[in-house]
């Protein structure tokens, strides 16, 4: 280990990586590319992008990051040319360096004849396994040869919640399987010829499936365990586990921190130390032998790779060993099928097709299991992650194991884990401490992406308005909320932060229509809708400004777009043709912008209302809002749909000022999850570690109160609840000691009054606490002074700007610095003149507002 360490730390390709130098190599790849799927954003669609392979050049072992479309038909054994720039590895990893490749590879060597065999078996499978639907055609290559590239992302996701997602990496349980029919089919020639045969369907599976870590143990594990079969000496599981760890980590020790590695041995370990007397003790009590197997496999296998798995995913299901025994089963023929799919595909397609026609409802029993384990309330729970998490399971693990061994403690043990069932799961299943009684509107925390949820009358009947980036994300909040019909999907517009979990949306609901624009840009997400709803026989509307649809206690009005559509496929123009509905709920009206920016906000000023309780704001609160916009509004609640650490600056602070400004409590998903407005003026916030939840109510309406002027710090302590109260209790106060001088209108500070200048930056950002007696001067509301109190924007054209419902301030004074020297001469909707977004840098100190590339 010390060798292989020191020669990746010391090698010249490590040196210049620290120095990030570009350069141009020769490598030789030695695993086939690997695609990372990137959720779309805006016109980008979700996919592939990027592969990583690994390569060796020089005597060092490299990673490779290289664009997808020009390096994914590349197979192990391949020499090729690579140009890129060299980047540190990541922390653990024993390769020299991260080369990031720009361009095609050059001078491509032919690969191995081996290589180019097993790759023309692999794409007989993919093609034949085409003719299935798609959920099943992406899970069979998986299950067979671990090719995941096809695979649904529900899937994976509801695999990973039941515990079934070693079915998805090829693993000893596919060697075993292929073996073991081959052994069974050739035992008559007697136990020689039977080993011999097995050990060529070994290698040729290894092959087949390429060099994965977990191939490479059940390989080694096998050949060894054949050979002493061959040698007259059967009973060597152990000394084969044990020959094939070291064999391996002495070869290559990298393998001793990859995950797949880890949980291929553990499992093994399990089922060959621990399995066997378990299986013992069940038939000693009176279980079948054949039963008493089945069940110890799964639970001995769950039990030993579950500290793994909690480390690597921070979560641990409670379906997994129930799931795996029904699954158990069909995993066998579903495998074996695949693999003659695959070996006679390249002979005859036809036949290969009726392979896996053949091999489809073993497949499809796979993904229903799946699919019901991971909606079980409850079915994985929280844990912390890292090594933490792996060893304080490990140790619960242990302790309750050793605890069953005892007869005096097995009873308590028992009595605990009924104890708990009988409480914890009627708290989940019948009263769940999400969603709270009564929501009528939950945003979910999707990302970076929109999805709002508006509950009816009917329980389990619900409008879904944008469908968020990921499957997987919007198909859990659904499931959590019981939605099983939704009368109408609304795609606010087509950018793929909106429209990418359609497909989950669809699959296993009753939807009655989705809702589209009149823009159909871009043109692939336009496609991608039809499809999926022409799939599932679902009705494509689009609903004209002015129309209203009516359900049990749920109204939509329909804003906007009233412009005639203009075909252009830029990101803006998108955005300002967004659907803007106006919802009538029992918890109030609620209006749902999409992502319209400054032209469409102008278009809507016309409207003669546009007064909402509850308002979504605008583009992930992006800086093209318009103050004038909020303003009408006048919301008392602001919900922000927004994904953590998001590159492009999302939300604004100064969006957040002028809202906060107008006496709305500004609500989060990066910071608070899920978000549900309840009648009452009520709001609750969803832990986003799922261990509970937090209750607050809006402020109240200005007309019966003062409205809270929130400063700089006062933005900064937005998450302080604390010091929100205090601001709410101190302008409460200010409104007594000024009874006798109510006045029907909301009145705030002026950004010139000298008080507030000087009450800039207080502890709490509120107003002024005047003398008693004295008289509070009010100033008009549409000041310029206040518009000295906004943040100043940096557009990219140098000008710091500051938007205003009447133009936009120039120059670097404000107050009355702007009126008196250079009046405001562009209105506020030019500024989507100004040009695209710039990501923002994470080591910026400096609060910011900056332009990004969103739609």
């Amino acid at each position: 280990m010390g060798g292989a360490v020191l020669k990746a730390e010391t090698h010249p390709l490590h040196l210049a990586a620290n120095e990030g130098r570009g350069t141009t190599l020769t490598v030789e790849l030695t695993t086939r590319p690997k695609g990372i799927r990137a959720a779309g954003f805006g016109g980008t669609q979700a996919g592939v992008e990027n592969v990583v392979i690994r390569a060796t050049a020089n005597g060092a072992q490299l990673v490779l990051l290289a664009p997808a479309d020009k390096w994914r038909d590349l197979l192990p054994g391949q020499k090729v040319t690579a140009k890129g720039t060299l980047a540190p590895p990541r922390g653990g990893d024993l390769a020299s360096a991260l080369l990031r490749v720009r361009g095609p590879p050059n001078n491509p060597q032919p690969p191995p004849v081996w290589q180019t065999w097993a790759d023309e078996f692999r794409d007989g499978l993919r093609q034949a396994s085409a003719v299935l639907d798609d959920e099943e055609a992406g899970l069979l290559p998986a299950l067979v040869v671990g090719d995941t590239e096809q695979m649904v992302p529900r899937i994976v996701d509801e695999f990973r919640t039941a515990g079934l997602s070693h079915l998805l990496a090829v693993s000893g349980a596919n060697l075993a399987i292929v073996c073991g029919a081959v052994y069974l089919l050739t035992r008559r020639l007697g136990p020689r010829p039977a080993a011999l045969s097995a050990m060529a369907a070994l290698v040729g599976f290894v092959i087949l499936a390429g060099p994965e870590p977990s191939v490479l143990r059940a390989a080694v594990m096998g050949g060894v365990a054949l050979l002493g079969l061959v040698l007259g000496r059967q009973r060597s599981a152990v000394p084969s586990l044990a020959t094939a760890v070291l064999v391996l980590v002495l070869h290559d020790p990298a393998l001793g921190g990859d995950p797949g590695f880890a949980l291929s041995v553990v499992a093994t370990a399990a089922l060959v130390l621990v399995a066997p007397r378990w299986a013992r003790a069940l038939k000693r009590r009176g279980v079948p032998n054949g039963l008493a197997e089945a069940i110890v496999v799964p639970m001995a296998a769950s039990l030993a790779t579950a500290p793994v798995v909690a480390g690597l995913s921070g979560q641990v299901s409670l379906v997994s060993v129930l799931a795996n025994l029904i699954t158990g089963p069909v995993v066998a023929p579903a495998t074996v099928l695949g693999v003659v799919a695959a070996a006679v595909a390249p002979l005859s397609p036809r036949v290969a097709e009726v392979v896996t026609h053949v091999a489809g409802p073993a497949v499809g029993w796979l993904i229903q299991v799946g699919r019901r384990a991971s909606a079980v309330p409850g079915a994985a729970v929280g844990w912390p992650d890292g090594w933490v998490g792996a060893i304080a399971l490990t140790a619960v693990t242990v302790v309750v194991v050793l605890l069953l061994r005892f007869k005096k403690t097995r009873t308590l043990i028992v009595a605990v884990l009924v104890g708990g069932f009988v409480v914890l799961v009627p708290m989940r299943v019948v009263a769940p401490t999400w969603p709270p009684d009564g929501w009528k509107v939950i945003t979910c925390d999707v990302g970076q992406g929109d999805a709002l949820v508006l509950a009816t009358d009917d329980p389990e009947t619900a409008v879904l308005v944008d469908t968020g980036p990921d499957p997987g994300a919007v198909d859990r909040c659904l499931k959590t909320l019981g939605i099983k019909k939704i009368p109408l999907v609304v795609l606010t517009h087509l950018h793929a932060d909106h429209v990418g979990g359609l497909g989950a949306v669809l699959t296993g609901r009753a939807v009655g229509a989705v809702a589209v624009g009149p823009l159909k840009e871009p043109a692939w997400a336009w496609r991608e809708v039809g499809e999926r709803a022409r799939a599932q026989n679902v009705r494509v509307v689009e609903p004209k400004a002015g129309e209203r649809f009516a359900l049990p206690g749920l109204e939509l009005e329909v804003m906007g777009p009233r412009r005639a559509p203009v075909v252009a496929a830029e990101n803006t123009t998108v955005n300002d043709y967004s659907l803007v509905l106006r919802a009538h709920t029992r918890a109030g009206r609620v209006l749902l912008t999409g992502d319209v920016e400054l032209a469409g906000q102008a278009a809507l000023l016309g409207e003669r209302d546009l007064s909402a309780e509850v308002l979504k704001v605008p583009h992930h609160g992006s800086r093209y809002s318009l103050p004038a916009f909020l303003k009408a509004v006048r919301p008392r609640v602001a919900l922000v749909s927004v994904g953590t650490g998001n590159r492009y600056g999302h939300p604004s602070p100064h969006v957040i000022d002028v809202l906060r400004t107008g006496g709305a409590l500004v609500l989060r998903t990066d910071m608070d999850g899920d978000l549900a407005v309840l009648p009452g003026n009520r709001i609750v916030r969803r832990r986003r570690d799922g261990l509970g939840q937090v209750v607050q109510r809006a402020l109240p309406d200005c007309r019966w109160h003062a409205r809270a002027r929130l400063g700089a710090v006062a933005d900064e302590l937005l998450g302080d609840a604390v010091a929100a109260r205090r601001a709410q209790a101190r302008f409460r106060l200010l409104h007594l000691r000024n009874a006798r001088r109510r006045h029907p209108r909301c009145h705030l500070q002026s950004g010139d009054h000298a008080r507030a200048a000087a009450d800039e930056g207080g502890d709490t950002g509120g107003g002024v606490r005047p003398r008693r007696g004295a008289r509070v001067r009010r100033r008009a509301a549409d000041r310029a002074g206040r518009v000295a109190r906004l943040p100043l924007q940096r557009a990219q054209g140098g000008s710091p700007v500051a938007a205003t419902d009447r133009g936009v301030a120039r120059g670097r004074g404000t107050g009355r610095a702007a009126r008196g020297g250079r009046p405001a001469t562009v209105p506020a909707h030019g500024l989507a003149q100004d040009g695209r977004d710039l990501p923002v840098s994470q080591g910026d100190r400096v609060r910011r507002e900056v332009l990004s590339p969103v739609p």
